[in-house]
Protein backbone atom coordinates (compact mmCIF):
# COMPACT_ATOMS: atom_id res chain seq x y z
CA UNK A 1 0.00 0.00 0.00
CA UNK A 2 1.23 3.44 -0.85
CA UNK A 3 2.88 5.89 1.52
CA UNK A 4 5.31 8.79 1.09
CA UNK A 5 7.30 8.54 -2.13
CA UNK A 6 10.60 10.10 -3.01
CA UNK A 7 12.89 10.18 -5.99
CA UNK A 8 11.92 8.58 -9.25
CA UNK A 9 8.32 7.30 -9.39
CA UNK A 10 6.94 4.35 -11.29
CA UNK A 11 5.51 5.00 -14.73
CA UNK A 12 1.80 5.60 -14.35
CA UNK A 13 2.03 7.44 -11.03
CA UNK A 14 1.11 11.07 -11.56
CA UNK A 15 3.96 13.06 -10.08
CA UNK A 16 1.77 16.18 -9.83
CA UNK A 17 -0.66 14.37 -7.56
CA UNK A 18 0.03 14.99 -3.90
CA UNK A 19 -1.81 11.91 -2.76
CA UNK A 20 -3.25 8.83 -4.38
CA UNK A 21 -6.71 7.32 -4.25
CA UNK A 22 -6.42 3.56 -4.37
CA UNK A 23 -8.63 0.48 -4.29
CA UNK A 24 -7.40 -2.75 -2.72
CA UNK A 25 -8.92 -6.22 -3.00
CA UNK A 26 -8.01 -9.48 -1.27
CA UNK A 27 -11.15 -11.22 -2.59
CA UNK A 28 -12.06 -12.75 0.79
CA UNK A 29 -15.52 -14.29 0.88
CA UNK A 30 -16.16 -15.70 4.38
CA UNK A 31 -19.32 -17.71 4.92
CA UNK A 32 -21.18 -14.82 6.59
CA UNK A 33 -20.36 -12.39 3.77
CA UNK A 34 -21.17 -11.95 0.09
CA UNK A 35 -20.90 -15.02 -2.19
CA UNK A 36 -17.64 -15.56 -4.09
CA UNK A 37 -19.28 -15.01 -7.48
CA UNK A 38 -20.63 -11.64 -6.34
CA UNK A 39 -17.26 -10.58 -4.93
CA UNK A 40 -15.44 -11.28 -8.20
CA UNK A 41 -18.06 -9.65 -10.39
CA UNK A 42 -18.17 -6.56 -8.17
CA UNK A 43 -14.38 -6.21 -7.98
CA UNK A 44 -14.10 -5.98 -11.77
CA UNK A 45 -16.99 -3.53 -12.03
CA UNK A 46 -15.62 -1.41 -9.19
CA UNK A 47 -12.21 -1.23 -10.84
CA UNK A 48 -13.78 -0.02 -14.08
CA UNK A 49 -15.63 2.59 -12.04
CA UNK A 50 -12.43 3.64 -10.27
CA UNK A 51 -10.68 4.02 -13.62
CA UNK A 52 -13.54 6.16 -14.90
CA UNK A 53 -13.60 8.57 -11.94
CA UNK A 54 -9.83 9.04 -11.98
CA UNK A 55 -8.55 6.94 -9.08
CA UNK A 56 -4.83 6.30 -9.16
CA UNK A 57 -4.31 2.65 -8.38
CA UNK A 58 -5.92 -0.74 -7.80
CA UNK A 59 -4.14 -3.43 -5.82
CA UNK A 60 -4.61 -7.21 -5.61
CA UNK A 61 -3.03 -9.17 -2.76
CA UNK A 62 -1.88 -12.78 -2.38
CA UNK A 63 -2.17 -15.55 0.20
CA UNK A 64 -2.75 -19.28 -0.12
CA UNK A 65 -4.87 -21.99 1.48
CA UNK A 66 -7.36 -19.67 3.20
CA UNK A 67 -10.85 -20.85 4.09
CA UNK A 68 -12.31 -17.51 3.10
CA UNK A 69 -10.84 -17.64 -0.41
CA UNK A 70 -8.10 -15.02 -0.07
CA UNK A 71 -6.81 -14.35 -3.58
CA UNK A 72 -4.19 -16.89 -4.61
CA UNK A 73 -3.35 -15.50 -8.06
CA UNK A 74 -3.15 -11.72 -8.39
CA UNK A 75 -1.81 -12.02 -11.94
CA UNK A 76 -5.13 -13.39 -13.21
CA UNK A 77 -7.03 -10.54 -11.62
CA UNK A 78 -4.46 -8.10 -12.92
CA UNK A 79 -4.95 -9.32 -16.48
CA UNK A 80 -8.74 -9.12 -16.17
CA UNK A 81 -8.54 -5.58 -14.84
CA UNK A 82 -5.98 -4.54 -17.45
CA UNK A 83 -8.39 -5.53 -20.22
CA UNK A 84 -11.23 -3.48 -18.71
CA UNK A 85 -9.42 -0.27 -17.78
CA UNK A 86 -7.37 2.40 -19.50
CA UNK A 87 -5.54 4.58 -16.97
CA UNK A 88 -5.46 3.16 -13.47
CA UNK A 89 -2.17 1.71 -12.22
CA UNK A 90 -2.36 -2.03 -11.36
CA UNK A 91 -0.45 -3.12 -8.26
CA UNK A 92 0.02 -6.86 -7.67
CA UNK A 93 1.28 -8.15 -4.39
CA UNK A 94 2.88 -8.74 -2.28
CA UNK A 95 3.57 -11.77 -4.45
CA UNK A 96 5.23 -14.37 -2.22
CA UNK A 97 8.11 -14.97 -4.60
CA UNK A 98 9.72 -18.00 -2.85
CA UNK A 99 6.53 -19.97 -3.54
CA UNK A 100 6.70 -19.37 -7.30
CA UNK A 101 8.79 -20.37 -10.29
CA UNK A 102 10.52 -17.08 -11.22
CA UNK A 103 10.40 -17.90 -14.94
CA UNK A 104 6.62 -18.28 -14.77
CA UNK A 105 6.34 -15.06 -12.77
CA UNK A 106 8.43 -13.21 -15.38
CA UNK A 107 6.16 -14.47 -18.16
CA UNK A 108 3.04 -13.44 -16.23
CA UNK A 109 4.43 -9.97 -15.59
CA UNK A 110 5.28 -9.44 -19.24
CA UNK A 111 1.81 -10.46 -20.43
CA UNK A 112 -0.07 -8.35 -17.88
CA UNK A 113 2.15 -5.37 -18.68
CA UNK A 114 1.43 -5.79 -22.39
CA UNK A 115 -2.33 -6.09 -21.83
CA UNK A 116 -2.29 -3.00 -19.62
CA UNK A 117 0.04 -1.08 -21.99
CA UNK A 118 2.53 -0.48 -19.24
CA UNK A 119 0.44 -0.01 -16.10
CA UNK A 120 1.48 -2.92 -13.89
CA UNK A 121 3.73 -2.95 -10.84
CA UNK A 122 4.60 -5.99 -8.74
CA UNK A 123 5.71 -6.11 -5.11
CA UNK A 124 7.76 -9.17 -4.15
CA UNK A 125 7.57 -10.40 -0.58
CA UNK A 126 9.59 -13.16 1.07
CA UNK A 127 6.52 -14.50 2.89
CA UNK A 128 6.14 -15.23 6.56
CA UNK A 129 3.35 -17.79 7.13
CA UNK A 130 4.77 -21.28 7.85
CA UNK A 131 1.63 -23.13 6.71
CA UNK A 132 1.79 -21.48 3.28
CA UNK A 133 5.36 -22.64 2.75
CA UNK A 134 4.44 -26.15 3.92
CA UNK A 135 1.66 -26.34 1.33
CA UNK A 136 4.16 -25.64 -1.42
CA UNK A 137 6.87 -27.89 -0.01
CA UNK A 138 9.23 -24.93 0.41
CA UNK A 139 11.38 -24.37 3.49
CA UNK A 140 10.78 -21.07 5.22
CA UNK A 141 14.50 -21.00 5.99
CA UNK A 142 15.29 -20.81 2.25
CA UNK A 143 13.18 -17.73 1.57
CA UNK A 144 16.03 -15.20 1.48
CA UNK A 145 18.01 -17.30 -0.97
CA UNK A 146 14.90 -17.89 -3.11
CA UNK A 147 14.07 -14.18 -3.10
CA UNK A 148 17.52 -13.20 -4.33
CA UNK A 149 17.65 -15.90 -6.96
CA UNK A 150 14.10 -15.17 -8.12
CA UNK A 151 14.58 -11.41 -8.43
CA UNK A 152 17.82 -11.84 -10.36
CA UNK A 153 16.19 -14.30 -12.76
CA UNK A 154 13.14 -12.10 -13.32
CA UNK A 155 15.17 -8.94 -13.89
CA UNK A 156 17.44 -10.62 -16.41
CA UNK A 157 14.56 -12.32 -18.21
CA UNK A 158 12.40 -9.18 -18.43
CA UNK A 159 15.39 -7.23 -19.73
CA UNK A 160 15.41 -9.50 -22.78
CA UNK A 161 18.39 -11.65 -21.90
CA UNK A 162 18.55 -15.34 -22.86
CA UNK A 163 20.64 -17.25 -20.34
CA UNK A 164 21.21 -20.48 -18.50
CA UNK A 165 19.36 -20.45 -15.21
CA UNK A 166 20.75 -23.25 -13.07
CA UNK A 167 20.61 -25.79 -15.85
CA UNK A 168 17.58 -24.58 -17.79
CA UNK A 169 17.24 -22.16 -20.67
CA UNK A 170 15.61 -18.88 -19.67
CA UNK A 171 13.95 -16.77 -22.34
CA UNK A 172 10.85 -14.58 -21.93
CA UNK A 173 8.90 -13.22 -24.87
CA UNK A 174 7.11 -10.92 -25.28
CA UNK A 175 8.93 -8.43 -23.12
CA UNK A 176 7.02 -5.95 -20.98
CA UNK A 177 6.20 -2.44 -22.15
CA UNK A 178 8.01 -0.89 -19.19
CA UNK A 179 11.56 -1.12 -18.01
CA UNK A 180 11.43 -3.99 -15.47
CA UNK A 181 12.91 -1.72 -12.79
CA UNK A 182 9.83 0.47 -13.15
CA UNK A 183 7.65 -2.60 -12.53
CA UNK A 184 9.29 -4.42 -9.64
CA UNK A 185 9.42 -3.46 -5.96
CA UNK A 186 10.79 -5.34 -2.98
CA UNK A 187 8.54 -5.66 0.05
CA UNK A 188 9.30 -6.70 3.59
CA UNK A 189 9.40 -5.62 7.20
CA UNK A 190 13.06 -6.10 8.11
CA UNK A 191 16.32 -4.28 7.33
CA UNK A 192 17.36 -7.02 4.90
CA UNK A 193 14.44 -6.09 2.65
CA UNK A 194 15.63 -2.47 2.36
CA UNK A 195 19.14 -3.63 1.59
CA UNK A 196 17.82 -6.12 -0.98
CA UNK A 197 15.78 -3.44 -2.76
CA UNK A 198 18.83 -1.20 -2.99
CA UNK A 199 21.13 -4.01 -4.08
CA UNK A 200 18.86 -4.79 -7.03
CA UNK A 201 18.18 -1.08 -7.72
CA UNK A 202 14.43 -1.55 -7.29
CA UNK A 203 11.60 0.33 -5.64
CA UNK A 204 10.76 -0.44 -2.02
CA UNK A 205 7.47 -1.32 -0.32
CA UNK A 206 8.23 -1.95 3.35
CA UNK A 207 5.84 -3.17 6.02
CA UNK A 208 7.48 -0.61 8.30
CA UNK A 209 7.82 2.92 6.85
CA UNK A 210 10.77 3.55 9.19
CA UNK A 211 12.84 1.44 6.79
CA UNK A 212 12.58 4.09 4.07
CA UNK A 213 15.56 5.96 5.53
CA UNK A 214 17.74 2.86 5.38
CA UNK A 215 16.65 2.20 1.80
CA UNK A 216 17.47 5.74 0.72
CA UNK A 217 20.85 5.57 2.43
CA UNK A 218 21.68 2.24 0.80
CA UNK A 219 20.63 3.52 -2.64
CA UNK A 220 22.72 6.67 -2.38
CA UNK A 221 25.77 4.76 -1.13
CA UNK A 222 25.55 2.79 -4.38
CA UNK A 223 25.23 5.95 -6.44
CA UNK A 224 21.61 5.14 -7.26
CA UNK A 225 18.55 7.38 -7.19
CA UNK A 226 15.82 6.09 -4.82
CA UNK A 227 12.98 4.68 -6.85
CA UNK A 228 9.27 4.44 -6.11
CA UNK A 229 8.57 3.79 -2.45
CA UNK A 230 5.27 2.50 -1.13
CA UNK A 231 4.45 1.38 2.36
CA UNK A 232 1.58 0.85 4.78
CA UNK A 233 -0.10 3.61 6.64
CA UNK A 234 -3.21 4.10 8.68
CA UNK A 235 -5.97 3.82 7.92
CA UNK A 236 -5.46 0.82 5.67
CA UNK A 237 -9.12 1.06 4.69
CA UNK A 238 -11.45 4.04 4.54
CA UNK A 239 -15.15 3.28 4.40
CA UNK A 240 -17.32 6.26 3.48
CA UNK A 241 -20.83 6.57 4.85
CA UNK A 242 -23.36 9.35 5.27
CA UNK A 243 -24.05 8.02 8.79
CA UNK A 244 -20.85 6.95 10.56
CA UNK A 245 -22.63 4.79 13.16
CA UNK A 246 -24.56 2.92 10.48
CA UNK A 247 -21.35 2.54 8.50
CA UNK A 248 -19.59 0.95 11.46
CA UNK A 249 -22.49 -1.42 11.97
CA UNK A 250 -22.14 -2.79 8.42
CA UNK A 251 -18.32 -2.80 8.33
CA UNK A 252 -17.44 -4.11 11.80
CA UNK A 253 -17.93 -7.89 11.39
CA UNK A 254 -15.90 -7.85 8.18
CA UNK A 255 -13.11 -5.77 9.70
CA UNK A 256 -12.99 -8.10 12.71
CA UNK A 257 -12.73 -11.10 10.40
CA UNK A 258 -9.81 -9.57 8.51
CA UNK A 259 -8.01 -8.48 11.68
CA UNK A 260 -8.42 -11.88 13.36
CA UNK A 261 -7.06 -13.63 10.25
CA UNK A 262 -3.91 -11.51 10.19
CA UNK A 263 -3.51 -11.91 13.95
CA UNK A 264 -3.69 -15.70 13.55
CA UNK A 265 -0.93 -15.62 10.94
CA UNK A 266 1.16 -13.50 13.30
CA UNK A 267 0.62 -16.07 16.06
CA UNK A 268 1.69 -18.84 13.69
CA UNK A 269 5.01 -17.11 13.17
CA UNK A 270 5.50 -16.22 16.83
CA UNK A 271 4.99 -12.51 16.16
CA UNK A 272 2.98 -11.37 19.16
CA UNK A 273 3.07 -7.62 18.50
CA UNK A 274 0.86 -7.55 15.45
CA UNK A 275 -1.30 -4.39 15.22
CA UNK A 276 -4.21 -6.71 14.42
CA UNK A 277 -4.22 -8.39 17.83
CA UNK A 278 -7.07 -7.57 20.17
CA UNK A 279 -9.40 -6.00 17.62
CA UNK A 280 -12.47 -8.07 18.41
CA UNK A 281 -14.68 -5.22 19.57
CA UNK A 282 -15.90 -2.01 18.00
CA UNK A 283 -14.19 0.03 20.71
CA UNK A 284 -10.81 -1.61 20.03
CA UNK A 285 -11.29 -1.39 16.29
CA UNK A 286 -12.05 2.32 16.37
CA UNK A 287 -9.15 3.03 18.71
CA UNK A 288 -6.64 1.17 16.51
CA UNK A 289 -7.33 3.36 13.48
CA UNK A 290 -6.52 0.63 10.97
CA UNK A 291 -10.03 0.77 9.56
CA UNK A 292 -11.95 4.04 9.48
CA UNK A 293 -15.56 4.91 8.82
CA UNK A 294 -15.83 8.56 7.78
CA UNK A 295 -18.21 10.90 6.09
CA UNK A 296 -16.84 12.48 2.90
CA UNK A 297 -16.22 15.69 4.83
CA UNK A 298 -14.17 13.85 7.45
CA UNK A 299 -12.15 12.18 4.69
CA UNK A 300 -11.45 15.55 3.08
CA UNK A 301 -10.33 16.98 6.41
CA UNK A 302 -7.92 14.06 6.77
CA UNK A 303 -6.69 14.44 3.18
CA UNK A 304 -5.88 18.11 3.75
CA UNK A 305 -3.17 17.08 6.23
CA UNK A 306 -1.63 14.16 4.34
CA UNK A 307 2.10 14.08 3.67
CA UNK A 308 3.16 14.31 0.01
CA UNK A 309 2.26 11.31 -2.11
CA UNK A 310 0.36 9.48 0.62
CA UNK A 311 -2.65 7.31 -0.18
CA UNK A 312 -6.33 7.34 0.54
CA UNK A 313 -6.99 3.60 0.50
CA UNK A 314 -10.38 1.97 0.06
CA UNK A 315 -11.33 -1.71 0.37
CA UNK A 316 -14.96 -1.71 -0.80
CA UNK A 317 -15.30 -5.50 -0.43
CA UNK A 318 -13.39 -5.78 2.86
CA UNK A 319 -13.75 -9.23 4.38
CA UNK A 320 -16.74 -10.15 2.22
CA UNK A 321 -18.56 -6.84 2.67
CA UNK A 322 -21.64 -6.76 0.47
CA UNK A 323 -21.15 -5.12 -2.92
CA UNK A 324 -24.13 -2.89 -2.14
CA UNK A 325 -22.29 -1.42 0.86
CA UNK A 326 -19.10 -1.11 -1.17
CA UNK A 327 -20.91 0.75 -3.94
CA UNK A 328 -22.38 3.22 -1.45
CA UNK A 329 -18.85 4.00 -0.31
CA UNK A 330 -17.54 4.42 -3.86
CA UNK A 331 -20.38 6.66 -4.98
CA UNK A 332 -19.73 8.95 -2.03
CA UNK A 333 -16.09 9.00 -3.09
CA UNK A 334 -17.13 9.90 -6.63
CA UNK A 335 -19.11 12.84 -5.29
CA UNK A 336 -16.08 13.97 -3.29
CA UNK A 337 -13.56 13.64 -6.13
CA UNK A 338 -13.97 17.24 -7.41
CA UNK A 339 -13.18 18.51 -3.92
CA UNK A 340 -10.20 16.17 -3.66
CA UNK A 341 -8.86 17.49 -6.96
CA UNK A 342 -9.39 21.06 -5.80
CA UNK A 343 -7.53 20.24 -2.61
CA UNK A 344 -4.64 18.85 -4.62
CA UNK A 345 -4.55 21.97 -6.78
CA UNK A 346 -4.45 24.20 -3.71
CA UNK A 347 -1.52 22.23 -2.32
CA UNK A 348 0.26 22.14 -5.70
Amino acid sequence: MAWPAAGRESNGDTIMSQFRTSLFFDMRAPSFGAPVRDIYAAALEMTEFADRIGMTKVGFMEHHGCDDGYLANPFLMGAAVAARTRRIRINLGAVVLPLHDPLKVAEDIAIVDQISRGRVEVIFGAGYVPSEFARFGVSLHDRAKLMDRGIETILRALSGEAFDGEGRDILVRPLPVQDPRDILLVGGGVKASAIRAARFDLGFAPANPKLFALYESEMRERGQVPRAMHGPGRPLCIHLAEDVEAGWAELLPHAVHVASSYAAWADETGMHKSPFHGLGTEEAMRAAGIFRVWTPDQMLEYAANLPPHATLGFMPLLGGLSPEAGWRCLRLLEQAMPRLRALQSQRG
